[in-house]
This record gives structure tokens, C-alpha cells and sequence, in this order.
């Protein structure tokens, strides 16, 4: 068995042509997308055209969460969410809508877009000093707390990861597919860069009773996502798909 592992998507409909491209060059068996799907200013109703054209195993992220609990408030302070809301017609709110917390995809792999009880932490990146810093093995323990999974499939920090805990368990995160750098101010500011804007995915694969994982960086033409957001005057998210580092301005 061989899974394709993609995360937050962030509506760069163009990164994620080529890395399924590239999962169906490599003859995967299952696609899995771990959430953080349709927020962007680039594509996110032909992200979602695209994404139904496939079998995904498919689960919610806190941005997919943000755009269905917009308040109207919200939706005007956020120019970007009003473009996505715009964008996406009602069949693919309710897509969104109905996508789940989190899965046990079999009786070895649990799949979580942060951690099994929220997906606003980070499972393994500690970022307390502005950047990020894997976490102690006690403190990713804790959080994954009684889920005893031979493999974590986990996303929402953008960067590529792959760790065997202290237990023996696989901890993956495929990186992102649509976004390799932004800024958040919550819990305490911090940025996320991978220094590339090449897209990132993992394949997991299950062979002689035990599981390996490459992490895969894919080139793709970002120009394009760039123009789309340059439409929507976002010139951090231009740096952040050009350079896939912080954006100082």
C-alpha cells in the first residue's frame, strides 16, 4: 500500500495539479488531505473542482473551520475570506461543512490536522522563539495523550517532517502543498519558512510489514498563483509563494 499525504492546500489549485501529478507518476493506492484546503486568495473553487475530480480520505483544518464559522463582521475585515466565500458556491461551503475533526484511517494510522484535540496546535514545532523548533518528546506525547496510532499523520505547521517517538511512533507531517512560509501572531508572533517555494507532500508506504516515508518537494509554476494573488492585493502571500521565506514589510 502505497498513501499520498497532502496538507494545506491553501487554495493553490495550481500546486496541487503537480503534486498529483507526481503521486500518480509514483502509482500511489490512497490520497489523504489533512486539511487547510480552500483558504487563499489564488483558486479556491477550482481547488475544490479539482479535489472532487479525486478519491481523497479527506479531513477539516482551522481555515476550512474559519470559513464556515465566518460572522458577518468577520467577512468584512477580511478581504481575503470575502473573496473565498464569493469564489465558492453553497456545494462547496457544505462540502466543507461536513468534512470531519479528525479519522483513524485504519487500525495503524490516525490522521489529525494539529493535534488530536485541536487543530490550532502545533503537534511537534515549538515557535516561542519566533521560528520553529522541534518539541521535546515528552511535550509531543502529552499532546497526542492516550492515542496509541503506529502512525500520526498530522499538518498545519507547513513544515516537512518526518520523527520516531520514544514509543515507536511515526509521527509525520507532509508540509505544505500550497504555502511554504507565513506570519501568525497566535499564540505569540512567529513565522514559518521552508526557504523554497517548491509544493511538499510525503508517500507512506507499507511494504514487509513496515512503513517508510520520503518527503517529496515538487517544483510548479507559482507565477501563476502569484498573479492570482496579486488580483487580490496580497503582496505577503506573493513573497511567501516566490521565495517560501518571511515577509518583512
Amino acid at each position: 500500500m502505497k498513501i499520498a499525504i497532502l496538507s494545506d492546500i491553501h487554495s493553490n489549485v495550481f500546486a496541487l495539479e503537480a503534486v498529483l501529478a507526481d503521486a500518480k507518476s509514483k502509482k500511489v493506492d490512497v490520497l489523504i488531505n489533512l486539511g487547510d484546503i480552500l483558504y487563499g486568495p489564488i483558486a479556491p473553487r477550482a481547488t475544490y473542482e479539482l479535489l472532487q475530480k479525486h478519491n481523497f480520505i479527506t479531513i477539516s483544518g482551522n481555515q476550512d473551520r474559519q470559513i464556515v464559522e465566518a460572522l458577518e463582521e468577520e467577512i468584512k475585515e477580511n478581504a481575503t475570506l470575502a473573496y473565498i466565500l464569493e469564489d465558492l458556491d453553497e456545494e462547496g461551503l457544505q462540502w466543507l461543512k461536513k468534512l470531519p475533526f479528525d479519522t483513524q484511517f485504519n487500525e495503524d494510522i490516525y490522521l489529525c490536522h494539529g493535534t488530536p484535540k485541536d487543530d490550532l496546535t502545533y503537534l511537534l514545532e515549538d515557535t516561542q522563539s519566533g521560528s520553529n523548533i522541534l518539541k521535546e518528546d515528552k511535550d509531543i506525547l502529552k499532546l497526542l495523550g492516550n492515542n496509541t496510532s503506529k502512525v500520526i499523520l498530522c499538518g498545519h505547521t507547513h513544515i516537512p517532517r518526518k520523527l520516531y517517538l520514544s514509543t515507536g511512533q511515526l509521527v509525520i507531517n507532509p508540509g505544505s502543498v500550497g504555502l511554504q512560509a507565513y506570519k501568525d501572531e497566535e499564540p505569540w508572533f512567529h513565522c514559518m519558512q521552508r526557504k523554497t517555494p517548491e509544493a511538499s507532500y510525503a508517500i507512506l508506504e507499507y511494504k514487509n510489514s513496515e512503513y517508510t516515508v520520503d518527503l517529496i518537494n515538487i517544483p510548479y509554476n507559482y507565477s501563476l498563483a502569484i498573479k492570482e494573488a496579486k488580483k487580490r492585493k496580497r503582496e505577503d502571500w506573493m513573497h511567501y509563494l516566490k521565495t517560501g521565506k518571511e515577509y518583512l514589510a
